[in-house]
């Protein structure tokens, strides 16, 4: 079996987004004094760890849903949508670490193209038999 392409390009821009969120929270370790395996610390340590926390808690939601939309459905959409979450996730982790207040629109973009991913993904499922 070949791997489409867009949708391999998608995966990967979605694992270096999440690993920038990992370098991120290593980075504010250092800069702000907080020794591993603490988890809390100054406000700014904090954000920047659960952007990561929440970035790891959705990638297991939209992994799955993206490459069943992808392989069930239509692969084009599916990156589309792949590429909006991603771009999602950006603007969460920008706007989170600059006030808890600003996560809200990265958030909502990433959860809305993951729960259509998801759509697409039953609908490819169901549309096989």
């Amino acid at each position: 079996m070949t791997v489409p392409a867009l949708p391999a390009v998608v995966s990967l821009a979605a694992l270096i987004v999440y690993q920038g969120t990992a370098m991120a929270v290593g980075q504010a370790r250092i800069q702000h004094q907080v020794k591993p395996p603490a988890s809390s610390g100054p406000e700014p340590f904090e954000r920047a760890l659960r952007v990561q926390q929440n970035t790891l808690e959705q990638l297991v939601f939209f992994l799955p849903s993206f490459w069943l939309a992808a392989l069930l459905g239509n692969q084009d959409w599916a990156s589309l949508l792949g590429f909006i979450w991603v771009g999602g996730r950006i603007a969460y982790g920008v706007g989170y670490r600059q006030a808890a207040s600003r996560r809200g629109p990265g958030f909502g973009i990433s959860f809305l193209a993951s729960a259509a991913l998801l759509v697409m993904a039953i609908v490819g499922v169901f549309s096989q038999g």
